[in-house]
C-alpha cells in the first residue's frame, strides 16, 4: 500500500511517498514565489500553489491514499460557483492587520478570544486577515453580497478545488481565532467579533475523514503542517514535545485531552489532532522568523555555504562575547506577541567577523526557541527531551547550543522530512493500514552543563531594546 503526503508549506510545495514496505521518498518539490507589495506584507499566489499540488500528485504516481498539510493560518477568498480566487493568500507571516488587531485589544476583546478561540488577539492568526479581505476587496465583497463567498484557509480552497468539498480539518480551524477550542465548531460571537460571516466558513470535520476524491483517490487526512510533525515524531503522551525549525520555529508540547490554557506565558493551545471522534490536544508556541533569517542572511551574503558556515564554530558562544542577533524580522512571537519588534545585531566592534555573525544568527535563533521552551515548561510537563527537525537541525552548532540553553536532551536525526511523514502516517490510518517508522540515525546532544543564566539574561536585554522599534520611528514607508 502507497501513500502520498503533500507537505503545502511557507516556501515550497513537496510530496513524499511512503509505502508499508518501508519505502519512503520525496518524489517532487516546487518552490513558489513570495510576494511583498507592502512592508510587513506577505503573499502567495493560490493558483501557484494549487498547480504545484497537482504537479506533485503527478509525480508520486500509483497511489491508494493521500493526505495534505498547510500552513496554517494563511487564508484567502473564492468564489463558490467558478472557484476562481478572489484574493491572494495572505500568509501566517503577514501583519497588515496589526492596527485593527491593536483597536480590538484597546476594546478589551482579547477576553473573548482568549475564552473561547484559546488564542491572543494577534495578525497572525486567520480571522482578521479574512475580515480585511471582505472589508477591502471589492471582488470579496461583491461576492458576499450575491452569497457565492467563500472564506478559509489554504486546504479548504486546494480541498474544494481538487475534490469539491468544501472543509477544513479541526486542527487548522483551530489556527483561526473563529472556532471553539473545547465544541471544535466555529463561533458564532468570534465571527462576529471579526465581521467574518459564518455562512462562508467551510465545514469542520476530524483530521482523519473522508476529505473526497482525486482522479479516484481518496484525501484521507488534512492537517496543520506543526500537528503533522509532532505526529510525525511519533510524540503521542503528554509532555512529548518537538521543535520544527523551519521558515519559523514551532515547538508543540501534547496535552492529551486537556486544554492547557496560559496566556500570561503566550503559550497557545491548540488543537493536535482528532482521530476516530477522540481529541487531542497541544500546547504551541512560535518563533516567527528560524529559517526565514538564516534565507535573509543568505540573500545578503552573510551566510554563502549553510554547511560550511553554520555547521560548527570551535570559539565561544558569540553572546558571551558580546555579540547578539535578536530574530525579529516578521517581530516576536511568543512569549513577546510583539509585532512592533524589529530584528538587530548589537555589540560589534571593528574586531567582528562574519564568522561571529554566522555563530550570533544561530545563536539567538536558538535562544529564541528556549525562550519558548521557558515558558512551557512553568506550565506544562515537558519529558527530558525534545526532537528537532527542520533545516536547523542539521547543525552540529545548532543543535548543541539549543541543548545548552534549555537544559535537555536534543535529538535530532538523519530523517527531517516529520512533517510530511507525519501526514502521510495519519493520511495511512485513514485508509486502514499503518507506516513503519523510517530508518534513520539519531544523534543526541545533551547539555554540558554550567549556568546559562547570564547568557539568557544577556538575550532577553536584547530582545527588550527590539520590542516596539516600529512603533519609535523605525517603521518603513510604505
Amino acid at each position: 500500500m502507497r501513500v502520498a503526503a503533500i507537505d503545502q508549506g511557507t516556501t515550497s510545495t513537496r510530496v513524499l511517498v511512503a509505502d508499508t514496505d518501508g519505502a519512503i521518498e520525496i518524489a517532487c518539490a516546487i518552490t513558489h514565489q513570495q510576494i511583498h507589495p507592502h512592508p510587513g506584507w506577505v503573499e502567495h499566489d493560490p493558483e501557484e500553489l494549487l498547480s504545484n499540488i497537482r504537479a506533485c500528485l503527478q509525480a508520486a504516481g500509483v497511489v491508494d491514499a493521500i493526505g495534505i498539510d498547510n500552513q496554517g493560518e494563511s487564508c484567502l477568498a473564492w468564489d463558490a460557483r467558478t472557484g476562481e480566487a478572489l484574493s491572494p493568500v495572505i500568509v501566517w507571516q503577514d501583519n497588515r492587520t496589526a492596527d485593527v488587531i491593536e483597536r480590538l485589544k484597546a476594546s478589551g476583546a482579547e477576553a473573548l478570544t482568549l475564552a473561547r478561540a484559546g488564542l491572543p488577539l494577534d495578525a497572525y492568526f486567520s480571522a482578521s486577515k479574512l475580515a480585511w479581505i471582505i472589508n477591502t476587496l471589492p471582488a470579496a465583497k461583491a461576492a458576499l453580497d450575491a452569497g457565492h463567498l467563500r472564506l478559509g484557509t489554504t486546504d479548504a480552497f486546494f480541498l474544494d478545488r481538487l475534490t469539491g468539498t468544501f472543509a477544513t480539518d479541526v486542527t487548522t480551524a483551530s489556527r483561526t481565532s473563529l472556532m471553539d477550542l473545547e465544541t471544535g465548531q466555529w463561533d458564532e460571537e468570534l465571527c462576529q467579533l471579526f465581521g467574518v460571516p459564518m455562512s462562508c466558513l467551510p465545514k469542520i470535520l476530524p483530521t482523519v475523514a473522508d476529505y473526497g476524491r482525486v482522479d479516484g483517490v481518496p484525501i484521507t487526512a488534512a492537517v496543520v503542517d506543526q500537528q503533522a510533525a509532532l505526529f510525525g515524531h511519533g510524540c503521542r503522551k503528554p509532555g512529548d514535545a518537538k521543535i520544527t525549525f523551519g521558515t519559523g520555529a514551532f515547538a508543540l508540547t501534547v496535552t492529551g485531552d486537556k486544554i492547557a490554557r496560559a496566556p500570561n506565558k503566550g503559550l497557545l493551545p491548540t488543537v493536535a489532532w482528532s482521530i476516530d471522534g477522540q481529541m487531542t490536544y497541544a500546547v504551541d508556541g512560535g518563533v516567527y522568523d528560524a529559517g526565514s533569517a538564516i534565507e535573509w542572511a543568505r540573500r545578503i551574503g552573510l551566510v554563502s555555504d549553510l554547511t560550511a558556515d553554520l555547521d560548527w564554530f570551535d570559539g565561544a558562544p558569540a553572546i558571551e562575547r558580546g555579540v547578539v542577533f535578536v530574530p525579529a524580522l516578521s517581530g516576536l512571537a511568543c512569549p513577546h506577541w510583539d509585532r512592533t519588534a524589529a530584528s538587530l545585531f548589537l555589540g560589534m566592534s571593528a574586531a567582528t567577523t562574519r564568522a561571529d555573525l554566522c555563530q550570533a544568527l544561530l545563536e539567538g535563533i536558538a535562544l529564541s526557541a528556549a525562550d519558548v521552551v521557558g515558558a512551557m515548561d512553568a506550565h506544562v510537563a515537558i519529558g527530558r527531551s525534545i526532537a528537532i527537525d527542520g533545516g536547523l537541525a542539521r547543525s552540529r552548532y545548532f543543535a548543541q547550543f539549543l541543548a545548552d540553553m534549555i537544559g535537555r536532551d536534543v535529538l535530532a536525526t538523519s530523517f527531517d522530512e516529520r512533517t510530511a511523514f507525519g501526514t502521510a502516517s495519519l493520511a495511512a490510518l485513514g485508509a486502514g493500514f499503518a507506516l513503519p517508522e523510517p530508518e534513520t540515525v539519531s544523534r543526541t546532544f545533551s547539555p554540558r552543563g554550567g549556568d546559562n543564566g547570564k547568557i539568557r539574561a544577556r538575550f532577553s536585554e536584547a530582545v527588550s531594546r527590539a520590542k516596539g522599534w516600529r512603533d519609535h520611528g523605525g517603521q518603513q514607508a510604505d
